[in-house]
């Protein structure tokens, strides 16, 4: 009935997205300017940005040590959903390709896939235990080098101009349609970020009947990006990401780094 990916996965358990596949010195966080017009038509962006962060803040990338103590861990709570890892290793659709290729980071920013290269990577979920019709967040932190993390949010907010109309998303048998790319709200602490980005996507599923809601917001703090993405396994549109969960990790990530 429903088309989302990783929907048959997710009845054991993986999620939408499936189950297949401390610290440096402290970096200064830059504020983030507020959401403005796109200087066309006054709407506005699917991202909001800030100024080039201080130097200091593109530093080296950090280890998945370093990673896995700022990330959420197995068995905590988030809001009212519970945290768990991937059993084998990290979401299904981390390895789904986009088409046109500039879609790419609405889709999947897996090192394999999106053309950015993390130096590390630590992925988590966070759901209901048990629930097979709850929200599912994907969390995934990843460490760049040198300035790839804000190439990362560039090109995050390049796709969400130019993939607004829609794109295709290639799976491992088959394709999805993404009829539209729109802006989405930021959670209320986005402003501690260096950058922020958040989008909704409107899907249809694989039999082109039904249409499915799904969230992305990302969030970069100097060379470490900070993703979720969340969705139901049917046709409510949950609004938004819940932002307990992404607040339960920006906390232990800003506690982790300070």
């Amino acid at each position: 009935m429903f088309g989302v990916r990783g929907a048959d996965v997710r009845r054991r358990g993986g999620g939408r997205r499936g189950a297949a596949a401390a610290g440096c010195a402290v970096i200064a966080l830059a504020g983030v300017t507020g959401c403005g017009g796109d200087g066309d038509d006054g709407k506005p962006e699917a991202a909001r940005s800030s100024a080039p962060s201080r130097p200091g803040a593109a530093a080296r990338g950090l280890t998945e040590a370093q990673l896995t103590a700022l990330a959420l861990a197995d068995g905590e709570k988030a809001g009212s959903l519970t945290v768990s890892e991937y059993s084998l290793g990290g979401p299904l659709g981390d390895a789904y390709t986009a088409s046109p290729a500039v879609c790419q980071p609405l889709v999947s920013l897996a090192g394999d896939v999106s053309g950015h290269t993390p130096t590390a990577q630590v992925q988590r979920k966070a759901d209901e235990p048990g629930e097979i019709l709850g929200v599912t967040v994907d969390v995934t932190l990843r460490s760049y080098a040198g300035g790839d993390a804000a190439q990362v949010m560039r090109s995050l907010a390049r796709a969400g101009r130019e993939c607004a109309g829609g794109l295709t998303e290639e799976r491992a048998v088959a394709r999805a349609t993404y009829e539209k790319v729109e802006p989405a709200a930021l959670p209320s602490f986005a402003d501690e970020a260096d950058e922020a980005k958040a989008f909704r996507f409107t899907v249809l599923d694989v039999k082109g009947k039904l249409k499915l809601y799904e969230y992305l917001t990302v969030l970069r703090s100097g060379a470490t990006t900070l993703a979720f993405r969340g969705e139901v396994l049917g046709t409510k549109d949950i609004g938004r990401i819940p932002e307990d969960v992404m607040a339960a990790q920006w906390r232990k990530f800003r506690a982790g780094r300070a």
